[in-house]
């Protein structure tokens, strides 16, 4: 073992017939020390430890014209209790290595900066979402999914699967705590904006009290087109509840409990906006008649088709495995083809629908829920086709993200 001036230390072990290699390698590290490093000759020390029952007499190096240390330790060690020393010592540093590139976490409050949590010796590979878990130990009414991480007070959150070595941080890494507020599953949530609209939209249709006025109570509409609209759109909102439960897969993701509530406000809202128009007595039927509204319903028919295909290849996709990524293709189904030429053609579908169910009821309030709900899943579609595009070199060049060769 050769302990340097700068405290770093070589541990060789040689046999028997190495010594003079071993003497002549020492002696070349010497010489590259001497001539390149200012020495002090009263730092460097040789320990040597000969297990051999006649060790052979030690001859010093010289460095600069001096000696260096020579520690005899042949005659207080033998070889067993040695090596039993060495590996609990070995041991005792790889711990200690290990300790040294554990993390040290600490969490403060977003807004007043206030430290909230201190976690010490946080394996380097643990999650952001493990992080979450131990951070809900300290305080059980944040659970995970109502936490937001951050490493700057007004930066992105973090991801549960972001991992905690591979943050720009050092070992002591910093987070910024946010409450998201209470957390509903995305079930529970879409149960929640379909359920509401199936039934607003019957009240109206059966005309209960205190909607219009009392003459018209329980009454019904002498025009089958209102009959039809009922029909077409409590279809969608029934198709809408069984896919929920059991087409879409959902991973642990929750919403906010107010986005929620924003979001049932906007469909609850919108349904008994356009239920309270087609279903009120003064209601006239469409400007063309029968064709405008066996067109129209056709349309609409096919579109609901063409939407539940979509939903249905897309969870076929993800029942694949999480591990495998890939994006939609055609099938043999005849609604998928328009995977050719869009990148989400549920939307596509989706609009058509709400297109062509506003052209049979040729109302307005109708009319204007269609054209919000295209704007809003032309953003989601565009992100959708980014996504694509950015993961996958192969992805087809043709397809646009919701209306084909347009948009």
């Amino acid at each position: 073992m050769n302990k340097r001036a700068d405290d770093s230390t070589t541990i060789r072990h040689t046999s028997i017939n190495q010594g003079s290699e071993y003497r002549s390698q020492f002696n070349k590290t010497v010489t590259w020390r001497t001539e390149n490093l200012l020495l002090n000759t009263s730092k460097p020390m040789e320990l040597i430890v000969d297990h051999r029952r006649h060790p052979s007499p030690r001859i010093p190096v010289y460095i600069q014209g001096e000696p260096d240390s020579i520690s005899e330790a042949s005659k207080l060690l033998k070889w067993k209790m040695n090596a039993a020393y060495i590996h609990k010592k070995a041991q005792q540093k790889l711990l200690h290595l290990r300790q040294l590139k554990r993390f040290r976490v600490e969490i403060l409050d977003a807004r007043t900066k206030q430290q909230l949590c201190f976690m010490d010796k946080v394996d380097p590979h643990s999650t952001i979402g493990e992080v979450k878990s131990l951070f809900h130990k300290s305080y059980p009414k944040w659970y995970p999914s109502r936490q937001a991480l951050k490493l700057d007070p007004k930066g992105k959150a973090l991801r549960d699967e972001d991992v905690l070595q591979n943050l720009p941080v050092g070992t002591t890494a910093t987070m910024y705590f946010r409450d998201l507020g209470p957390q509903l599953g995305w079930t529970m949530v879409f149960l929640a904006e379909y359920m509401g609209p199936l039934l607003i939209y019957l009240l109206f249709y059966f005309r209960v009290p205190y909607i219009y006025t009392d003459k018209f109570a329980f009454t019904a509409s002498p025009y089958p087109v209102v009959s039809l609209a009922c029909a077409c759109h409590s279809f969608h909102y029934i198709k809408r509840l069984i896919e929920t439960i059991f087409v879409h897969r959902f991973s642990h993701g929750t919403m906010p409990l107010r986005t929620i509530a924003r979001n049932c406000a906007y469909y609850w809202g919108f349904a008994a906006w356009l239920a309270y128009y087609i279903n009120h007595p003064l209601y006239t039927p469409p400007s063309y008649g029968e064709m405008q509204v066996n067109y129209s319903l056709l349309v609409f028919i096919l579109c609901e088709a063409g939407n539940f295909s979509i939903h249905l290849t897309l969870n076929n996709l993800r029942g694949e495995g999480p591990k495998i990524r890939k994006f939609p293709s055609p099938t043999k189904n005849p609604f998928t083809w328009l995977f050719f030429f869009v990148s989400c053609p549920n939307y596509t579908y989706e609009v058509g629908a709400w297109v062509s169910f506003s052209i049979m009821t040729q109302c307005v309030p109708v009319a204007l829920f269609a054209f919000l709900g295209f704007i809003q899943m032309t953003i989601w579609a565009k992100g959708k086709h980014k996504t694509y595009t950015r993961e996958f070199k192969d992805y087809p060049n043709l397809r646009m993200p919701i209306l084909p060769l347009i948009l």
